[in-house]
């Protein structure tokens, strides 16, 4: 059963990596490497529970941290064009 779990998020997994290289927007391929991204922690969960290595969903949580983050980074450059842009905000515009 488990196996069949794995096999069906190696296939959302390649639905996601199609999406990501054929988006239509920008923010369409994020949103589909943000999913990859959550797979692939379903992933090694599930695969830490297969070989019966419980230490694998430390990594997984550890790797979705860093999935969430990379992805706030990845908006948050689309959106204001840096990483670094505190002086202004998108509702204000350049007058103030």
């Amino acid at each position: 059963m488990f196996a069949a779990a794995t096999l069906a998020i190696l296939v959302t997994m390649g639905l996601a990596l199609i999406r990501a290289f054929r988006g239509p927007t920008v923010y369409d391929r994020i949103l589909a490497v943000n999913m990859f991204g959550t797979k692939t922690v379903l992933f090694i969960a599930v695969f830490g529970f297969l070989t019966g290595r419980p230490d694998f969903l430390d990594i997984a949580l550890a790797y979705a941290l860093i999935n969430f983050i990379s992805t706030v980074a990845v908006l948050k450059f689309f959106a204001y064009g840096d990483l670094d842009n505190t002086a202004a905000t998108p509702d204000e515009g350049e007058d103030g």
